[in-house]
């Protein structure tokens, strides 16, 4: 087996998370550092919960203090939507740190991909892809780096699937594994449809998004200045009608939404004035309307910011 020394500060650092993190299947999880307790804030994100219609999952780790921590519902599996983004992002600056091609390196934008169902081409549809703009440079040469911004600052679902088949899936899973994040699965790219009738879906749990949000806001994967790039890229999200939604103007948030029919997601990394981070996810499904699956993960981040500010 190859050791990779990438992920040494990565295997130390899951020490600690594992204590905090807990047996898969547990919702309030015991500690060696138990942190600040969080039972109330639980019971009310809980009752925000009963109170709205669909299923949701949370998950929330304070960044340098795992101990205070908490889980509803996090290792139940979603539909990635969009969420899987991130994941992708981190992969491409992984193996660019390998040296494995540049991020300034050009691609191709085209509107051709195959299926990982049935190896029928299929293409993207623009009235579905709120990366638009990227339809206009079709035929032309983009670097890496503009695609990766495409996917995650307007969520281009044509900039994934490019650069998704430059780093493949599967190394996708590999490094979501080794940095602890198990409960993220990235089989394909996006609007493969004929996957998706088969049920070839990426697919999350509020545990693993929140394991690999983590390793970003605590530095023990990449290099600081690839972590900073993708941090920088996140705080730049176009979406923010949830977890910044009701927060005040000088709290900074890195994140990804996702979005498909009765799904609604929002995952990151807040940073308070003076210093403070934690990670928050928010994964919901068989929501009837996303204004109303938005209002509901607005309303359980404000609770988790207001949580932190008063533990100061």
């Amino acid at each position: 087996m190859e050791f990779n020394p990438l992920y040494v500060t990565a295997l130390i650092a899951l020490v600690p998370l594992l204590a905090a993190c807990g047996s898969p299947d547990s919702d309030a999880d015991a500690s060696a550092d138990p942190g600040r307790d969080t039972t109330e804030l639980a019971e009310h994100i809980r009752q925000v919960i009963d109170a709205a219609e669909g299923q949701y999952a949370v998950a929330f780790i304070e960044a340098g203090n795992p101990g205070t921590n908490l889980f509803i519902n996090a290792d139940e599996w979603y539909h990635a939507a969009s969420t899987m983004k991130t994941p992708v992002m981190i992969e491409i600056y992984r193996q660019a740190s390998e040296g494995k091609f540049d991020l300034d390196d050009k691609l191709t934008v085209r509107n051709e991909f195959i299926s990982i169902a049935d190896g029928q081409t299929y293409s993207m549809d623009i009235g579905r892809d709120s990366g638009d703009a990227l339809y206009e440079h079709l035929g032309s040469k983009l670097s890496i780096r503009e695609l990766v911004y495409s996917m995650i600052v307007r969520s281009g679902n044509l900039a994934t699937n490019i650069v998704i088949e430059q780093v493949g899936a599967e190394n996708v899973n590999r490094t979501m594994t080794d940095m602890g994040a198990e409960g993220i699965r990235v089989l394909r790219g996006v609007e493969d449809m004929a996957a998706f009738r088969a049920g070839m879906n990426n697919e999350v749990t509020a545990r693993g998004l929140a394991v690999m949000y983590l390793r970003l806001a605590e530095g023990s994967i990449l290099d600081e200045s690839a972590r900073d790039e993708i941090i920088s890229v996140l705080k730049e999200q176009h979406f923010s009608d949830m977890i910044p939604a009701r927060l005040p103007e000088d709290v900074q948030v890195a994140h990804k939404t996702g979005w498909i029919t009765g799904v609604r997601h929002d995952s990151g990394i807040v940073y308070l004035p003076g210093g403070r981070t934690y990670v928050l996810v928010i994964l919901s499904k068989e929501v009837p309307e996303r204004a109303g699956a938005s209002e509901t993960g607005a309303e359980i981040s404000k609770l988790v910011y207001d949580f932190m500010m008063e533990s100061e």
